[in-house]
């Protein structure tokens, strides 16, 4: 398993080819859209400040988690490209037990997605490849704390103002793992872009879990404004979640998002 000074190590090298030249070739309506696309050849850091609540037996824990999701894509070829997507959380719960606290990395998700670079003849556009988890968690309940590994895919289709689309993956452990894991994640979404810029976006984030048979079911309506401060193009978003399902001593009832998308055009 690995330690805090290993996770932040592993973190870095996955964010590290983010030295890049700022454009502003495109327009902000443009970048928006292209926001809403998972698989979209742009360089983005989005940070997510997600708050949760009514944890625990005794339903009086909190989790706040800073999730960090840098997403770089690289040209294969003239026809393919691949797109990295990363998940770095560390998580913060109180109180999920009387008078505790802890505070740590998460396991951090690693996905590989093999895209074409035009859509397909009906303007579909999708993406599939392998996805990695490394355990940079520990064994407090913050993360599965084990090598997995497994597959993800992605389709969409941009038609003016909507996005609508399907993210998806499957986890198993690996390495000879002390516990087993299967894992499905499954995120419809649903995004409309006005001409200002403004994004209004409707998903779920369902995890099942296979072993335990149980169900994660938070729904997240946000509001996302895309500005450019000086230099910078930079998303802004902010967001209510209900959690619909979720598993003993999970978060129950209404949460929050905050976030701020950095992105680099070419």
């Amino acid at each position: 398993m690995l330690n805090a000074k290993q996770a932040v190590l592993w973190a870095t090298v996955l964010i590290l080819p983010l030295s890049v030249t700022v454009s502003h070739a495109e327009t902000e309506e443009e970048l928006a859209k292209k926001l809403a696309n998972p698989v979209a050849a742009l360089i983005s850091v989005p940070f997510e400040y997600k708050y949760d609540q009514n944890l625990g037996p005794n339903d009086e824990g909190t989790q706040r988690t800073l999730v960090v999701k840098p997403v770089i894509p690289f040209s294969l070829n003239d026809d393919w490209n691949l797109i990295t997507r990363t998940i770095i959380p560390y998580v913060w719960l109180d109180g999920v037990t009387p008078g505790s606290s802890s505070n740590r990395f998460g396991d951090i998700q690693a996905s590989f997605f093999f895209s074409p670079k035009k859509p397909t003849s009906r303007g579909v556009t999708w993406g599939v490849g392998p996805i990695l988890q490394i355990p940079t968690s520990s064994s407090n309940g913050l993360g599965r704390n084990e090598w997995g590994a497994g597959i993800t895919g992605l389709a969409l289709t941009q038609n003016g103002p909507w996005t609508i689309g399907l993210l998806g993956s499957h986890t198993w452990d690996i390495a000879g793992a002390d516990t087993d894991q299967s894992d499905t994640f499954v995120q419809p979404f649903l995004n409309y872009t006005t001409p200002d810029a403004w994004t209004f976006v409707l998903n779920t984030e369902s995890t099942y879990d296979w072993i335990a048979d149980d169900w994660s079911v938070p729904i997240n309506a946000n509001v996302r404004k895309l500005v450019t401060l000086g230099d910078q193009r930079v998303s802004f978003t902010v967001g209510v979640r209900n959690w619909i399902k979720s598993s003993d001593n999970g978060p129950d009832g209404w949460g929050a998002t905050l976030g701020a998308t950095m992105l680099f055009p070419k």
